[in-house]
């Protein structure tokens, strides 16, 4: 069973910066993609920042395009997600997301919560 173990989220002021990180039980080169989604209350899960699992190539919501950035460590298993210029529109829950050929697997969620 595939486990992915986030961590990283916390209490930020606007224009603060967090970095979460995703780690897998597996390879993350056995996954199509890794992505990171967020769910703010009332709302629906939305992506925020997809990569491919055997290489760079990114996808971001126009929302966060330019704050943003997911990188991953091979060696490590591990996918992060690089937030700055965190705005209070950005606080939701984060769970992390494997995809591999179809079959997706999430983590528990971690808050992120931006207010002064």
């Amino acid at each position: 069973q595939v486990q992915l173990v986030e961590s990283g989220g916390g209490l930020v002021q606007p224009e603060g910066s967090l970095r979460l990180s995703c780690a897998a039980s597996e390879s993350i080169f056995s996954f199509n993609t890794m992505g990171w989604y967020r769910q703010a209350p009332g709302k629906e899960r939305e992506l925020v920042a997809r990569i491919r699992g055997s290489s760079s190539t990114s996808y971001y919501a126009d929302s966060v395009k330019g704050r943003f950035t997911i990188s991953r460590d091979n060696a490590k298993n591990t996918v992060y997600l690089q937030m700055n210029s965190l705005k209070p529109e950005d606080t939701a829950v984060y769970y992390c997301n494997a995809d591999r050929y179809g079959t997706g697997f999430w983590g528990q969620g971690t808050q992120v919560t931006v207010s002064s």
